[in-house]
């Protein structure tokens, strides 16, 4: 599957203007109760810089600034036009975001004390790059949370499965106009690591205490570890 940079950014700013109705249309409004976990896993009470790479529109920061608003939050993103759309939002003007490619982040070692990302590392070319940009940004110490959707798996695999190659398209027809995106989406979801394997990336990286929560019937995997002090 073709992850090229330039790809990825035309297909997100073709999607921008829908992004945030689509993510709540897909999971049925699921995705705000996985910001909150991601956020808790964070434990942003004793954070002061915080990076969210992929921020798209911004959600995560959303969340995290409503309940940690001490927090200096800088969002990333591959995307102008996710970008300008989370810059026009006004519970998100204490945050600044800037425009970069997530396996080339423009920061100096060690700058923030913790890094989120959201539906990121199914998007890039090397995921272990990816996570070896974040955790040289990292200050020792600090934590990093990664939320990912999974590959079906389980009871409920046929089910998903369905879900992920009918609805899925289907709202990208008639919501986002823009099918190829979530064509993409699913199919980016089906041939995607399972979180164990991700778990095993982020070990290799240097992270510890490497953990995962399952949230949604298991199709969200909430990835979190430590930078060793």
């Amino acid at each position: 599957m073709d992850k090229h940079p330039e790809r990825i950014r035309t297909m997100f700013d073709a999607v921008a203007a829908t992004y945030r109705v689509m993510n709540r249309l897909i999971t049925f409004g699921g995705d705000a109760r996985v910001r909150r976990l991601a956020v808790r896993r964070a434990r942003l009470a004793s954070a002061r810089k915080l990076l969210d790479v992929a921020t798209g529109t911004g959600d995560i920061i959303e969340t995290a600034l409503a309940a940690h608003p001490h927090v200096h939050a800088t969002g990333v993103d591959v995307s102008a036009s996710m970008l300008a759309r989370a810059e026009r939002r006004a519970k998100l003007n204490a945050a600044r975001f800037v425009q970069a490619d997530a396996l080339a982040l423009p920061f100096g070692d060690a700058t923030f004390d913790r890094v989120t990302s959201g539906y990121l590392i199914r998007n890039v070319s090397d995921v272990e790059a990816c996570f070896a940009e974040q955790f040289r940004v990292l200050q020792p110490g600090g934590r990093v949370v990664c939320v990912e959707t999974t590959p079906p798996v389980g009871p409920g695999a046929p089910l998903i499965r369905a879900h992920l190659r009918f609805f899925v398209p289907l709202l990208g027809r008639l919501v986002s106009r823009a099918p190829g995106a979530y064509r993409y989406l699913p199919e980016s979801t089906r041939q995607f690591k399972p979180p164990q394997e991700v778990t095993r990336i982020m070990e290799r990286v240097g992270f510890r205490q490497v953990g995962v929560r399952k949230a949604l019937l298991g199709t969200i995997a909430i990835h979190s570890g430590v930078k060793p002090r």
